[in-house]
């Protein structure tokens, strides 16, 4: 059994999923519709604002970009951003972050709206996830390392799993939607004691603490499955994941590479989130 999973082909059954539901909906006169929120040039935000909106084209999703000057206030971008909320023809929002820091996120995640925010910002959306309330949104990473562990048919309930990384956008999510599926977590991170020898003990191990290679082979159970999450980028421009790939790679029953693993399934969630919330406003 081939022992590393890839994102592709989970990407593309989420995608084609998307494409047939969004065909129905065209034909009804319903046009799902994407508004990507980007501040400033940065590249990691460009190059993953190019893949959302190759994949949106691919599911039928419509897709816009509004481009804000790195030095905007924060109240005119509060403005630009209460305007994307009123746009009827807009059904998900997507926020690139972290915001300049003129913009205060702790009063931005308030403005964005719960019913459009399509990636687990605001915090009706975050605690819609502690519930277990599926109307809310999860962050796009953490529900795609989920997607991954099903279309891969991972038995969770009753395992144990551990999650590096306590970040809002991964760790704490993931968790909860672990945990809601019956397994057992631990959420471990940066002062967490004797740190190997907890990782040690899970059936399944999430790494998403954004140091790259920190995850060695010491940090897993034999017959693991491993899930990086990490995205790390050297001097030369090379990537790699917090999981040292190669010497995990004969201890791990399944693992995910970097790149070609979770990253590639993030923007069909992204889609499929879309196409969820434009299904919510059109009830």
């Amino acid at each position: 059994m081939e022992k590393t999973i890839k994102g592709k082909p989970v990407a593309d059954a989420l995608s084609d999923l998307v494409k047939k539901e969004t065909e129905i909906l065209k034909g009804k006169n319903i046009l799902p519709k994407l508004k990507i929120v980007r501040v400033g040039e940065r590249e990691d935000d460009k190059s993953y604002e190019r893949g959302a909106m190759k994949r949106m084209e691919s599911c039928g999703v419509l897709c816009e970009v509004l481009t804000l000057p790195q030095d905007i206030m924060q109240d005119e971008f509060i403005k630009h951003l209460k305007s994307v909320n009123e746009d009827e023809s807009v059904h998900g929002i997507l926020l690139f972050r972290p915001l300049p820091k003129q913009i205060d996120e702790d009063v931005v995640k308030y403005v964005i709206s719960p019913q459009k925010d399509i990636d687990g910002f605001n915090p009706v959306n975050v605690a819609k996830v502690m519930e277990g309330d599926d109307t809310g949104f999860e962050p796009c990473t953490a529900k795609a390392s989920m997607e991954m562990l099903k279309y891969y048919g991972v038995q969770l309930k009753g395992k144990r799993a551990a999650v590096l990384g306590r970040s809002m956008v991964i760790g704490k999510p993931v968790a909860l939607m672990l945990l809601k599926e019956d397994a057992t977590v631990t959420i471990c991170h940066s002062k967490t004691e004797n740190l190997p020898s907890v990782t040690k003990e899970a059936d399944i191990l999430i790494a998403a603490v954004g140091r790259s290679k920190m995850v060695t082979s010491e940090f897993i159970k034999e017959g693991a499955v491993v899930i990086d999450v990490g995205i790390n980028v050297d001097e030369e421009g090379k990537m790699s994941g917090d999981v040292n790939f190669d010497d995990c790679l004969n201890k791990a029953s399944l693992i995910t590479p970097v790149p070609a693993g979770v990253g590639s399934v993030t923007t069909a969630v992204l889609a499929s989130h879309v196409l969820k919330a434009c299904k919510l406003l059109n009830k």
